[in-house]
């Protein structure tokens, strides 16, 4: 167990990752190869900003693919099933280091160097893997859009990213139904300001592609040009940019949170070990998507860091039938599994008899974070799976875990309903929202916020804007310099967190985070919205979901259920275009007047709580009374 052999439990590694921080992650560090060691460990002289590892040379790639060439370069290092299309290829690591060679020439080929960007708006194919490692092998920096993303959504993304090269593909799959790509980054490209000046295309076979001549290239036909490729890895200081995330944020434009290379390096490394127990040999399982932050750190760089094999999912949770990820934790004997609630809560729905078919011995735990995990759903697979659920917390901000449980360092119990205590690295605080006053109770609510320095593999800011990093994140307590996660949560008198939403509006549908406010811009562009609120309301299968609340310009239009179904149906189907099909809303109901305070501030607290059958509090602020009832009318 390394350093925590010599600490007597976990409450005593989480307080020396704090007080003796420099000894502690140097430490961490030697679970990763450097090219050249670093000379110092944390710098802190300009909070909020933390600088990991300065002057270090190591390389991401390198440290999950090429070091593990000597000892295992025949064992299973990727393994790719697509229930869509009926495929399963895996990958040896000494395979995975040619292919991720060869997208690394190609790239090398379209003009990208070292601190260039590239774009990935990728389905869940080997070659979403191969590109990511390529960049990271070359020095340029990845930016991976969820695929499918809507043009609109995709378009400012380029724009920020002002990536060199683009890599997508003809099409994905969900459910047996074709999304065409190519056609949404064609519109996505047309409306960004930024033109990438060369776009590189994996053909599936799944739908037409027209090809733009000399911007436009066929993958296949390049890879044939560099199959016998030598990319040797680029050395990057650890402070360097590895890639960057977009996440929702409360207004409109999306913020792209930066990585650096050692520090993100270190902190997956720590986290395979003391978190999730993987060992080299083993199959780690997570069905997320790269789109997300979970399948950045644990579908491609942390279980390969790791010396694991990692299953790459395309398809549903039920598709061939509910059994399909317990066969392929059977076949692959799958140590680790990583999901969400939402899909466990679909899987509950199906025969019991699937958990039941199946080999399972190998797996050690269940790993499960992304929206709050209901106790009924964690007892459910609990008995089901007879191992360990545990439930974590963290968002695309951290880049791996804030509360969870450390079980490689100190058994511990999971409790349901809590995400687990604060990890090594965090100093996690409850902050009283308007006093900034720490509350030190048992029960009490606060702000979860983390002190600085924040620990390796953490964002360093955002893109672009260290302005904005400091005013959104490290500014929205009074009088404290303390990054706040926008969520309530509670502690019990044992440490364990429990959270409670957010105090911003972002709203989790089946885990993916939706800003409010760009819900509501993309509905405002209709021409028969005057105004509209969108709150998120809770929901028994994907957590929640959003529901939005319109007053037309022209009600006149409104006359009868027909025509306020058509008028639905027209919203949804521009929020579709716009952000595509993940933000739109669940309901679009017709008022005359929303709910607002007298000084025009939209209560959507209060429209949240009638729409949740609570009551939604104190209401002496309100304008006129009369707009919640109408909300009320409509939910009697």
């Amino acid at each position: 167990m390394g350093s925590s052999a010599k600490s007597a439990s976990y409450a005593d590694f989480h307080r020396r990752s704090l007080e003796d921080r420099d000894a502690f992650w140097t430490e961490q560090a030697a679970l990763i190869d450097w090219h050249r060691p670093f000379d110092r460990v944390c710098n802190h002289d300009n909070p909020p900003f933390a600088r990991w590892f300065e002057g270090g040379l190591t390389n991401l790639c390198h440290n999950a693919v090429d070091r593990h060439l000597k000892d295992r370069a025949d064992q299973n290092a990727l393994i790719f099933v697509s229930t869509e299309t009926e495929q399963e290829r895996v990958y040896s690591f000494r395979e995975l280091h040619v292919e991720v060679q060869r997208m690394a020439a190609v790239l090398k080929a379209q003009g990208v160097g070292k601190g260039d960007r590239v774009l990935i708006y990728m389905p869940m194919i080997p070659e979403a893997a191969f590109a990511m490692l390529a960049c990271a092998r070359i020095g340029a920096i990845h930016s991976v859009v969820f695929g499918g993303f809507a043009s609109h959504s995709l378009a400012s993304r380029i724009e920020d990213a002002s990536p060199v090269a683009i890599v997508s593909a003809d099409a994905g799959s969900r459910g047996g139904k074709v999304v065409e790509y190519k056609p949404l980054l064609d519109e996505a490209i047309r409306l960004s300001s930024h033109k990438p000046s060369s776009v590189v295309l994996v053909n599936r076979g799944l739908a037409p592609m027209a090809m733009e001549a000399g911007r436009d290239h066929d993958y296949a036909s390049l890879r044939e040009q560099h199959l016998d490729a030598q990319v040797p890895c680029e050395w990057l200081e650890s402070t360097e940019i590895s890639y960057t995330i977009y996440t929702s944020g409360t207004t409109g434009r999306p913020k792209g949170v930066q990585r650096d290379v050692g520090g993100y390096a270190v902190a997956l490394a720590a986290s395979m070990k003391h978190i999730f127990m993987g060992q080299p040999g083993e199959t780690y399982f997570s069905t997320s998507d790269i789109g997300w932050v979970v399948g950045h750190s644990y579908i491609v760089y942390g279980p390969l860091i790791a010396g694991m094999a990692t299953i790459m999912y395309e398809g549903l949770p039920i598709r061939p039938d509910g059994g399909i990820w317990w066969s392929l934790i059977e076949k692959y004997k799958v140590s680790v599994m990583f999901s969400a609630p939402t899909a466990v809560r679909v899987l509950k729905k199906q025969d019991p008899a699937y958990l039941k078919k199946h080999d399972l011995s190998s797996l050690k735990a269940l790993f499960l974070a992304g929206e709050p995990l209901d106790e009924p759903t964690a007892r459910w697979i609990a008995d089901g799976l007879g191992v360990p659920i545990i439930d974590n917390y963290w968002q695309t901000e951290s880049g791996w875990p804030i509360l969870t449980i450390a079980n490689g360092v100190e058994r511990k119990d999971s409790k349901f309903g809590s995400p687990g205590i604060p990890m090594y690295g965090y100093s996690v605080k409850l902050l009283h929202e308007s006093t900034g006053e720490e509350l030190t109770g048992a029960d009490e609510k606060g702000v979860v916020v983390i002190e600085g320095p924040t620990p390796p593999g953490f964002m360093q800011t955002v893109w672009k804007d260290d302005a904005r990093f400091v005013n959104t994140y490290w500014k929205s307590i009074p009088g404290k310099l303390v990054y706040s996660t926008f969520d309530w949560g509670i502690r019990d008198k044992d440490g364990y967190f429990y959270i409670l939403g957010r105090t911003d509006d972002v709203i989790n549908v089946a885990g993916h985070r939706l800003g409010t406010r760009e819900i509501e811009e993309s509905i405002s562009s209709h021409p028969n919205v005057a105004e509209v609120a969108v709150v998120g309301v809770a929901d028994n299968l994907k957590g929640q979901v959003a529901m939005a609340f319109v007053v037309a310009k022209d009600s006149t239009t409104l006359g009868d259920a027909q025509a306020q179904l058509k008028l639905e149906g027209e919203i949804m189907k521009l929020v579709d275009s716009q952000l595509g099909a993940v933000a739109r809303p669940s309901r679009v109901r017709f008022v005359s007047v929303l709910p607002k305070t007298r000084s025009g501030k939209l209560l959507r607290r209060a429209i949240q709580a009638v729409c949740e059958g609570r009551d939604p509090g104190d209401l002496t602020t309100m304008d006129d009374p009369s707009a919640l009832q109408q909300i009320r009318d409509l939910f009697a």
